[in-house]
């Protein structure tokens, strides 16, 4: 087993970098379950403990498709899934956060995991609907009865994080961030920090487009997420890859790829960061790994800075409809 350092989500210990399981399921195309599964028992191998998932993914698949692959490694593993997005794939999107429905997801959630508890879970999205307060209140009591072991929070904003933190400690928020998404650095992330929350960055590359692989839509399948975001839009994707084109020539100044150097820059933001790249490909698990290998100076991060500032990525990072269930 590789010597994966680890971090603490509040008072969670796991490994320095999950692995987001998502694109095992749905949202980049055609899956391979046996594929998956290798990847997923390879990722235990190397010492990532933490393994990210949701009820939505794949409509449940996602996370029978992990119980499946951790079968007989329970204590080898941090589980991590998410509850509140009610509808199927492909139906009108519904946030639901009320106590019943919590408490309905995650015995779902139990079952189909194949465990007698989850380590973290999550609210996925916020529901506006709903307060904070009965919320957190029901996953709080799930912790009293052994069924849940941490709380956390996923796109929430400052507001919500201290309300929901006051009813409950809330061991982490997932929100996006990476080179091309920072929007949370001026209040979210002092927040948590203030409140000993740690932060657990989902597309810490961008989609994959900070490795420099992307630089139009016309290789993705036809079902991939990407070809509906504004930010892989014609006029776009140009522009935004003229950007990370200058990470390239940084990444090859080091001898590294820029995926790497991507992931090594947000590594690099906090021992209370723990990013999760997703793959479902081992080649790329252990290049992903390999980012917590790279050593950068104060230097190195200013210049990273420089190459990608914040306010060039052209382009929101949903479309209206995504953007209304973040939570501002």
């Amino acid at each position: 087993m590789t010597d994966v350092p680890t971090r603490r989500l509040g008072a969670l210990e796991v490994s320095a970098q999950g692995l987001g399981c998502m694109g095992m399921s749905h949202g980049y195309g055609a899956t391979d379950d046996e594929q998956s599964i290798a990847t997923l028992r390879r990722a235990l191998e190397l010492g990532v403990t933490l393994l990210d998932t949701a009820d939505f993914y794949g409509a449940g698949h996602n996370e029978e498709l992990i119980g499946r692959a951790v079968a007989g490694r329970r204590d080898d593993v941090v589980l991590a899934t998410k509850f509140g997005f009610a509808n199927r794939l492909g139906e009108p999107t519904r946030i639901r956060g009320d106590a019943a429905y919590v408490r309905q997801a995650c015995e779902a959630s139990l079952r189909r995991l194949g465990v007698d508890h989850i380590d973290l879970y999550y609210q996925h999205r916020v529901d506006p609907r709903v307060p904070i307060e009965e919320t957190v209140g029901a996953m709080a009591e799930l912790v009293r009865e052994g069924k849940v072991r941490h709380l956390g929070l996923s796109e929430a904003g400052p507001g919500t994080i201290r309300r929901a933190h006051a009813v409950h400690p809330i061991a982490a928020l997932q929100s996006e961030w990476s080179l091309w998404t920072r929007d949370l650095e001026a209040e979210t992330v002092p927040t948590c920090r203030e409140l000993g929350i740690g932060l657990v960055p989902f597309s810490p590359l961008g989609r994959g487009f900070l490795t420099g692989r992307y630089t139009s839509v016309a290789g993705l399948d036809e079902t991939d997420v990407r070809r509906t975001q504004p930010r892989f839009a014609d006029g776009n994707i140009e522009r935004n890859a003229a950007v990370i084109a200058r990470l390239d020539g940084l990444a090859a100044a080091k001898g590294v790829s820029a995926g790497r150097l991507a992931l090594a820059w947000l590594q690099h933001q906090g021992d209370d960061v723990v990013p999760i790249p997703g793959t479902r490909r081992q080649r790329y698990l252990e290049e992903n790994l390999a980012a917590l290998t790279v050593e950068l100076t104060p230097e190195d991060i200013a210049a990273i800075e420089a190459a990608v500032p914040p306010g060039r990525i052209a382009g929101p990072r949903y479309d209206a409809a995504g953007l209304a269930f973040v939570d501002a």
